[in-house]
């Protein structure tokens, strides 16, 4: 046709998978050509085109790159993170001769191999900015902690295969772990819960860093397949750890959670196909811990899981959720009437019930029955992410826990990801906390908007893994400032959570 340039309507058309602009006019692609995210084939052959722009490196679905017959001597760098590319056809440019001979000798993985390898490594994004949502100034250090929570990408999992997007050099765990352990200590939260923590890389690395550096004490365990295994393929499978300041909290209690574990223990359980199919074929765990601050002698309890990811078993998902937080409701009755540490005075919570965190990848959105579960106390046997699917009474009668529970981020402060890969993008980690014993001070927020802009997906040479790490600021709330008949406050016996909260979380909750 001729055309000497394209109209910028064309680039809101973000459902195109296929654009023909072969054999026109053109001189330049724009670089809005980015938001054409959708693309699996692009040629842009017979064109006058002396150069790509680097945002092209932001179609990451790319299949087919058609740029034959332009006046390319160089392409940029930033299309090695084309990992999706199995064609790349240049013939009839002036391309320089080493990309010549890689294309013709090697073909177009190893040239996109290249460009991948050899990409300058651009400005690190601004520190992440902190939220405040309260005034903490009459807050006291003996009152407030801060808690971080971080899904830090197992070594076994970082595949190129997995993320061919990223250059192998910030793919390897020796770069990796560097930058995991500089992130954690500059954050220096109280509270630390880790998962796809390896068993060996935290015995041989972090267990001895954490405590050396910043005097952490901490509780690991591997998922259930560990205990079935020889030491050196155990060294292998990953866990969950929660790591603490010891100068702040003392460990009273730990308690492992292993889903297949409580599934089999459970009599309506076992009559069911679903268990042994779809509960018992996955180990993943919780690890849960009872911690007392030194100062104050407050109790807390803080659960650290990572629910299973396949978004097809969002029935598992629920029902290792329930699972954990039958246990935590089993514990916190238990730990609610120890005494305080090195005394025999009565315990200091008369409500029977103590104040907890609940931290973890959950590889569910806000939309999941896992989430609407957590933050509502209850949802109906009929929930569709229970299918038709059979679980015993939590299908025949649903499920309820009794804890009031929000998430840290609910305040108006929605993080856009905390897993970011190209193919995949949401919010699915966070920090749950019973809101009748704690407020949020504050949130680190989301990174920068004009950094994502450019980025194709994580792990890369500033982010050490696929997801990102969150941090909140709690504050102990006064028991004493309850009103009269509120012995047991927020802890209705069908998880209604009848408090002054309801309405606010459920907005949030969709």
């Amino acid at each position: 046709m001729g055309l000497k340039n394209m109209s910028r309507e064309l680039f809101q058309y973000g459902f195109l998978t296929a654009l023909y602009i072969n054999h026109n006019n053109l001189h330049l692609l724009s670089p809005e050509i980015s938001r054409l995210t959708k693309l699996t084939i692009l040629d842009a052959s017979g064109n006058k085109l002396t150069s790509v722009p680097p945002e092209i490196g932001m179609l990451t679905n790319l299949k087919e790159l058609l740029l034959v017959d332009n006046g390319l001597v160089t392409l940029p760098a930033e299309m090695g993170t084309l990992f999706q590319l199995d064609i790349l056809a240049l013939e009839g440019n002036p391309l320089n001769e080493s990309l010549k001979n890689l294309l013709q000798q090697e073909g177009t993985g190893a040239v996109i191999n290249y460009l991948r390898e050899n990409c300058p490594v651009p400005l690190p994004p601004p520190e992440r900015e902190w939220i405040p949502l309260e005034d903490n100034t009459s807050s006291t250090n003996s009152d407030t902690f801060t808690t971080f929570c971080y899904n830090i990408l197992a070594e076994n999992y970082a595949t190129p295969q997995m993320y061919g997007y990223t250059p192998s050099w910030a793919l390897t765990w020796e770069y990796r772990k560097e930058l995991i352990l500089q992130e954690i200590l500059a954050y220096s939260a109280d509270i630390v819960c880790l998962q796809e923590l390896e068993m060996g890389q935290y015995e041989d690395y972090f267990k001895e860093q954490m405590k050396q550096q910043a005097d952490y004490d901490s509780v690991f365990w591997p998922k259930s397949r560990a205990k079935t295994m020889p030491e050196k393929d155990r060294r292998i499978v990953d866990g969950c750890a929660t790591f603490f300041k010891a100068s702040k909290f003392t460990l009273i209690d730990k308690h492992l959670v292993e889903f297949n574990h409580i599934a089999l223990q459970r009599p309506d359980f076992r009559k069911t196909e679903d268990i042994f199919n779809r509960v018992m074929t996955k180990d993943q765990i919780a690890v849960i811990t009872l911690l007392e601050h030194k100062d104050t002698k407050n109790k807390v309890v803080v659960a650290n899981t990572h629910v299973y990811w396949d978004p097809l078993f969002k029935d598992v998902k629920l029902v290792q959720v329930a699972m954990m937080m039958d246990e935590l409701d089993k514990l916190s009755t238990q730990w609610a009437h120890l005494p305080v540490s090195g005394s025999n005075a009565p315990p200091s919570n008369p409500t029977g019930k103590l104040p907890t965190l609940i931290c973890g990848d959950f590889n569910s959105e806000r939309d999941s029955g896992v989430y609407e579960f957590l933050v509502k106390g209850a949802i109906t046997q009929g929930h569709d992410d229970f299918g038709d699917h059979a679980y015993g009474t939590y299908t025949s009668e649903g499920l309820s826990h009794k804890m009031s529970l929000r998430s840290s981020y609910s305040d108006g402060v929605e993080l856009p990801f905390t897993n970011f890969t190209p193919t995949f993008a949401a919010e699915i980690d966070y920090i749950f906390y019973s809101s009748n014993f704690l407020s949020v001070l504050g949130l680190l927020g989301g990174v920068e908007k004009e950094y994502m802009s450019r980025c194709v997906g994580f792990p890369n040479a500033h982010f050490p893994s696929d997801h990102v790490p969150i941090l909140a600021e709690f504050k102990f709330r006064s028991q004493v400032a309850l009103p009269k008949g509120a012995a047991t406050p927020n802890f209705g016996a069908t998880g209604s959570n009848n408090n002054s909260n309801t309405n606010h979380r459920n907005n949030h909750s969709k």
